[in-house]
């Protein structure tokens, strides 16, 4: 923990609940690992409940297997997911877990649950264990459903509409505390009819040590790629998916490519719409000539890529749901020190302005994007203030020890609230 974390002198005992619970070694968000880890460090015992992800179909199995992860006891159910999925697809692999998590958690004893979405349908399980154990449920909403489905696309029947509103409420109901990673979340939760007084907002964290990536790996990186070398590099690290738009990106670097032609854009990640990036990049005449593209790699290998880059991109389609997001790419580069380029508005943009550490890109004008990117990877001393700004954001605002130590205070309140009403009856 960092300096100046409380240190409590009860011991917790978490169900910690996540569908999509990663480590170090997968690729993909952190947050649930690295809150975890911290309050193990703590003297809690933390006991995650998660799905296990790298099977394919053929190979699916209904088994649990439990491993040990930085001293958090995880339990991984086999349950078949991916970003290519279709809507229906990925309901089915919600309800699947959201079953099997409700008996698994019904095994552990414990002093309280922590469930985080998304899926909503993880309240579920957290609700049931709750209930069974009569110990309470700290629900974690990390995006608003079924709003952002809604505004995508992705959900239309009007039943499933209502009944996803329906579990919406009903796992706010059955919560004594909620954490809302953004104050977008924070008001939707409040004008849901929920009490303002017992929503925190927690953000998204940043990583400090882990992304404190020395210039030697940066080199490296660099080196690497002989297309890239000492050429500015723009990158997106992160999922491709149809809310992400990363052919946005690839637009702004055409642009670019006939304003400064040595100018790299990195895209590195997977999902549903890799080939349509590709094959946009093909069409516009810059794949594999200013933009490239790489798979998914684990999150341990993300700070060298951040710590190469000139600026770092946080991306998603023009929809006003998506600016209540927190993003995990907006806080690993700011941890890495590296500034950061967005193309919504919204909180993090608010943040990117007061600070200086970062730009906010028009969704609509490619054209004015690119000169926006030229302007300040070419600007040296910008760029210096910029990433002096990122890294002092990273340690004063959104640091994850101090944030975690939030987090756990709020548990401990509730747990110790808990245990005075069960004297009183």
């Amino acid at each position: 923990m960092a300096k100046g974390a409380c240190y409590f002198s009860k011991i917790m005992k978490l169900i910690y609940l996540h569908q999509y619970f990663n480590t170090p070694d997968m690729a993909g968000g952190t947050r649930s690992y690295e809150i975890a880890r911290r309050l193990v460090a703590q003297g809690h015992e933390v006991h995650m409940i998660t799905t296990d992800r790298n099977i394919s179909a053929t190979g699916y199995r209904r088994t649990w297997h439990e491993t040990e992860e930085a001293g958090i006891k995880v339990s991984w159910f086999a349950v078949p997911y991916s970003n290519h999925m279709d809507f229906g697809h990925r309901i089915g692999a919600f309800l699947k877990f959201a079953w099997a998590a409700a008996k698994k958690a019904a095994l552990i004893k414990g002093d309280i649950i922590f469930a985080t979405s998304t899926p909503l349908t993880i309240a579920i399980p957290g609700v049931y264990a709750s209930r069974k154990h009569k110990i309470p449920l700290v629900f974690e909403v990390r995006d608003l459903w079924p709003e952002v489905p809604v505004a995508v696309g992705a959900l239309k029947n009007p039943f499933v509409i209502y009944g996803a509103r329906k579990l919406e409420r009903f796992a706010y109901g059955n919560s004594k505390k909620i954490i809302a990673l953004s104050p977008g979340i924070r008001d939707a939760i409040v004008n849901s009819g929920y009490p303002e007084n017992h929503i925190t907002t927690i953000s998204n964290g940043c990583d400090i040590e882990m992304f404190d990536s020395s210039e030697e790996e940066a080199v490296k990186f660099r080196q690497k790629h002989i297309w890239l070398e000492d050429r500015p590099l723009v990158v997106y690290c992160g999922t491709l998916g149809k809310i992400n738009g990363v052919s946005y990106l690839a637009n702004i670097a055409q642009a670019v490519m006939h304003i400064d032609p040595e100018v790299r854009f990195l895209v590195v990640g997977g999902g549903k719409e890799e080939d349509v990036v590709r094959v946009k990049a093909q069409e516009l005449g810059v794949l594999d000539k200013n933009f490239f593209m790489q798979s998914k790699v684990p999150k341990k290998e993300i700070p060298a890529i951040l710590k190469a880059a000139s600026l770092a991109v946080s991306l998603f389609i023009n929809i006003p749901e998506m600016r209540n997001n927190s993003a995990n790419k907006f806080f690993d580069s700011l941890a890495a020190g590296t500034p950061v380029a967005i193309n919504y508005g919204g909180w993090q943009a608010d943040v990117l302005r007061r600070t200086g550490s970062g730009i906010v890109l028009d969704p609509e004008n490619i054209e004015g994007a690119a000169h926006d990117i030229i302007n300040i990877i070419h600007d040296e001393k910008r760029l210096i203030s910029a990433r002096e700004a990122a890294i002092k954001l990273a340690r004063e605002e959104f640091s994850r020890d101090v944030l975690t130590t939030r987090l756990e205070k709020i548990l401990q309140e509730v747990v110790d609230e808990t245990n005075e009403d069960t004297k009183i009856r």
